[in-house]
């Protein structure tokens, strides 16, 4: 069985990356969005991640 990994366009802020994660590990989108924003603030990995699963992940 094979998991069709898409970007929902209903849980978007930016471009949805936080809301596929989310969905993907069973987490609240509000929690991925805060953990996003450290990471972005104490570690600057974040970035270039979000940057390549925006263009790599497909849209809904």
């Amino acid at each position: 069985m094979s998991m069709i990994v898409v970007r929902p366009r209903q849980d978007r802020v930016v471009a949805g990356v936080c809301g596929l994660l989310a969905r993907r590990f069973g987490l609240p989108s509000t929690l991925v969005r805060v953990l996003a924003v450290v990471g972005v603030l104490f570690f600057g990995w974040t970035i270039p991640v979000y940057i390549a699963l925006w263009v790599v992940v497909p849209s809904d």
